[in-house]
């Protein structure tokens, strides 16, 4: 990661290797530049088939940098990587054919990029491209308060990017949806440095077109693999994709 460097607002983070932050691992990548992948379980393979042709690739490509990153971190290998979802709609993380609860993964999508983010609290990470800010500002009401639509400005398109980018990150560490009530539960009080309420722990970083955001919330009074509050999957933001 370059601070302050290639844009004017947030760091550079560098796709292609992992990258640490606050205890979480992460990793970013150039969707074209995802080759030689780890192959999908016959339990992920049946995930996929039941998505809309549309989101294959995507979705494909994530898991796949997701297990990537979890066979470097975990130290296995990343065949052995499942990526499935929860009840809820969540990814969690099967190791070796056993489910690892000590462990969350967060993944993220847009037309030109996946993340995936690993660490041993609930973790989100999303990408937001600054070509969004238009549908961004569209979905505003629904998403940002008063305040914080002042704090983000109409001219500023790496600033729509960076609020949506945050929100939904917020709203996947919590395993809530963006298109409830969540994201106005959770306040964006700062951008330079990004902060929210609720003692999340947030980062924002740049690459290309793309804001990148880290959240690493509290981890809950009790949390399993079969899932908690059983509230909608996230859906697809403007122009950055998960869980």
């Amino acid at each position: 990661m370059t601070p302050g460097a290639g844009h004017p607002a947030f760091p550079t983070i560098t796709p292609g290797p992992v990258h640490r932050w606050g205890g979480a691992a992460l990793v970013v990548a150039r969707r074209p530049a995802l080759h030689r992948p780890p192959p999908l379980s016959a339990a992920e393979q049946r995930v996929l088939e039941a998505l809309p042709v549309r989101r294959h690739a995507e979705w494909t490509q994530g898991r796949l940098l997701a297990k990537r990153l979890v066979g470097d971190v975990l130290a296995v290998p990343p065949a052995e990587v499942e990526v499935l979802p929860r009840d809820d709609g969540s990814p969690h993380l099967v190791v070796g054919g056993a489910p690892t609860p000590s462990w969350h993964v967060s993944v993220s999508h847009t037309t030109g990029h996946a993340a995936a983010a690993l660490a041993p609290q609930p973790v989100g990470v999303d990408l937001c491209e600054t070509a969004s800010a238009a549908a961004v500002h569209r979905a505003a009401d629904h998403v940002l308060s008063p305040a914080e639509r002042t704090l983000v400005g109409t001219d500023r398109p790496e600033a729509a990017a960076a609020a949506w980018a945050l929100k939904e990150a917020a709203v996947k560490a919590d395993r809530s949806s963006l298109f409830g009530p969540a994201p106005r539960r959770i306040a964006l009080l700062a951008l330079h440095p990004p902060l929210l309420t609720g003692r999340r722990h947030t980062m924002l970083w740049h690459t290309d077109n793309t804001v990148l955001a880290l959240v690493l919330a509290p981890p809950p009074p009790s949390d399993t693999c079969s899932g908690r509050r059983p509230e909608a999957p996230p859906q697809d933001p403007p122009a950055g994709r998960g869980p």
